[in-house]
């Protein structure tokens, strides 16, 4: 059956969420995706040029809503020590719910990389943004030394890749995860800390 309405991006990204969910990342095809919707494959073709273009727009969509997510944290206005705690911990349960409850599509995100860079870089980038906006605030209430603002965010990142970076999955079912965060976290406060 044909689709009697004409195919917009949206539907077509819903579709290949689906689809990466039922069949995972490496088995996933465009006429999967296209068979879902009732259409042809070079219909969808017309919005995505390659498999890895869908596969790539799925996963922006995610870290979108991920970032989303995380942005009232950023913004909330009290002690910015505990805002980026609270930041950096839901980022943490953030990726370790996704991976646990939606292994398929968590699987398409952790392989993101290869097909599309620019896709993480971005993602990065607005998630590095939201840490310096705590940070501003922490260096304006005088918690934070002035010194942060310089690559604090990226080195907090960094600091925490082992956390929410999906190349380390295999690694956060440990149950010493949440107290070796912990000790980073603490270390980190220290570093940034204005007294």
């Amino acid at each position: 059956m044909m689709a009697a309405e004409p195919l917009t991006r949206e539907q077509i990204i819903s579709a290949a969420e689906e689809a990466l969910r039922r069949y995972g990342p490496a088995k996933t095809t465009v006429v999967d995706v296209a068979q879902s919707l009732g259409v042809s494959h070079g219909s969808v073709y017309r919005h995505f040029p390659t498999k890895a273009a869908l596969r790539a727009a799925v996963v922006q969509q995610g870290l979108e809503q991920k970032a989303r997510e995380l942005r009232p944290i950023a913004e909330e206005t009290g002690p910015a020590a505990d805002r980026l705690h609270r930041w950096l911990l839901t980022l943490m349960t953030i990726k370790r719910r996704f991976a646990l409850e939606d292994p398929e599509l968590f699987g398409t995100y952790a392989m993101i990389d290869k097909d599309d860079a620019e896709v993480v870089h971005e993602h990065v980038e607005v998630l590095t943004s939201q840490i310096t906006r705590i940070l501003e605030d922490g260096v304006e209430a005088g918690e934070f030394r002035p010194s942060v603002l310089e690559s604090g965010a990226l080195a907090i990142w960094d600091a925490t890749t082992r956390f929410h970076n999906p190349m380390h999955r295999h690694e956060w079912s440990d149950p010493g995860t949440t107290e070796r965060f912990e000790g980073v976290w603490h270390l980190l406060l220290d570093g940034i800390s204005a007294d």
